[in-house]
């Protein structure tokens, strides 16, 4: 199924924007008959998921080795595979039939030797990595519970959250100075004509 790629999305993904179009392309048919998206995120799947998750990009430096937990239908981790392909990213996803979707999905696009999918609860993997990103997981003290124990030395977890970002950085306050978390709450604006989007960062105390 064909969605009219909008100005921004252009800007933003330059030579990349084929691999881009058929990523988008594969969620308005595949994602929604697997019942990873609904139907009606169809002719928003680019404002408000693809160009929604590269509010990560600035956050993560050149080179950076990436987790993507509970990555389901390949948000955010594909979106900013395909943007910086300086990345190598690792999509962390229990559920078989998701995995299978994003393993096809990654090899379609073209992306094999540096995106990867891991069959994994985040709890039962042993990778390391620079940045740990989650969309819509979980809370955040569930949720650094599943990524301290994956980000390296220095690293960073990364989250996408709503309006309610900073009211729930406030409720797991505890659980983050026990654990000697610094944590930001950025509104990013990718491009002039997106809407802002809360990222929730994450590093430990120097």
């Amino acid at each position: 199924m064909s969605v009219p790629i909008p100005p921004a999305a252009q800007d933003l993904f330059g030579d990349r924007i084929d691999t881009a179009r058929a990523y988008v392309e594969v969620l308005a048919d595949r994602g929604v008959s697997h019942g990873l998206l609904g139907p009606r995120e169809i002719p928003r799947l680019w404002e408000r998921h693809l160009i929604n998750s590269l509010a990560l990009e600035q956050f993560v430096e050149t080179d950076s080795t990436v987790v993507d937990i509970g990555s389901g239908a390949g948000l955010p981790g594909i979106p900013l595979a395909i943007a910086r392909p300086d990345l190598q990213v690792t999509l962390l996803e229990p559920l078989l039939r998701r995995s299978k979707f994003l393993t096809t999905v990654v090899d379609e696009l073209g992306l094999s030797q540096r995106v990867s999918v891991v069959r994994a609860r985040a709890e039962d993997h042993d990778g390391r990595y620079a940045v740990v990103t989650a969309r819509a997981v979980a809370p955040l003290p569930r949720l650094v519970d599943w990524a301290l124990p994956l980000m390296s030395e220095g690293g960073t977890i990364l989250a996408l959250k709503g309006a309610s970002a900073l009211a729930e950085v406030a409720d797991a306050a505890q659980v983050l100075q026990r654990l000697a978390l610094h944590s930001e709450v950025s509104q990013v604006v990718v491009h002039p004509d997106a809407e802002p989007t809360t990222v929730v960062s994450l590093r430990r105390n120097q």
